[in-house]
């Protein structure tokens, strides 16, 4: 009997607005050497302006995103190349339906407190994301099920050292 190596994974760096997903996200695909897509460049023109706004998005504006996502992980799985995306996923049910598009999906959800997303967002200039949607996003934020493919991270330490922790988490060799 032949045994496969495990298929490179789809990753979805998760967290609330200022918790470093999308360096993370950057550097862990670098180090895997996996395709990276942003998950902001999914939302809508529609979207973003709402949020620049400082209004929350309904669910019915996160479908469309959250499907596109969905696909971008589902053809990642499909071709055998793997990939990392950021994307808030801070719903189970917005986990639900990226696992439902790519059911192998790896969630990486960054936590830190208040304080620390606070001050990362008034030093990251020229972002859509206000820091005035914060609070509605620690709100909405469900921990990691026991049952959900994923781990929560310490999104104070360094970036790289996120980035060895996740490396190592997923069942995968890494390059």
């Amino acid at each position: 009997m032949s045994s496969h190596p495990p298929a490179p994974p789809c990753v979805v760096v998760a967290g609330v607005t200022g918790s470093g997903k999308s360096t993370v996200a950057r550097l862990l695909a670098d180090r895997l050497a996996l395709p990276f897509a942003e998950g902001d460049d999914f939302h809508s023109p529609a979207s973003i302006a709402k949020m620049a706004a400082a209004t929350p998005l309904t669910d019915a504006d996160r479908a469309p995103w959250l499907a596109a996502i969905g696909r971008w992980l589902r053809e990642r799985a499909a071709a055998g190349t793997g990939g990392v995306v950021t994307c808030s996923a801070l719903r189970r049910r917005y986990r639900d339906t990226l696992r439902a598009a790519c059911p192998p999906a790896f969630f990486l959800q960054l936590s830190a407190d208040r304080a620390t997303l606070t001050e990362r967002l008034r030093d990251r200039p020229g972002h859509f994301m206000p820091a005035a949607l914060l609070d509605s996003q620690l709100a909405a934020l469900d921990a990691l099920g026991p049952d959900e493919r994923g781990a929560e991270v310490d999104a104070t330490a360094s970036p790289d050292r996120i980035v060895e922790t996740a490396a190592g988490l997923l069942p995968w060799p890494r390059p």
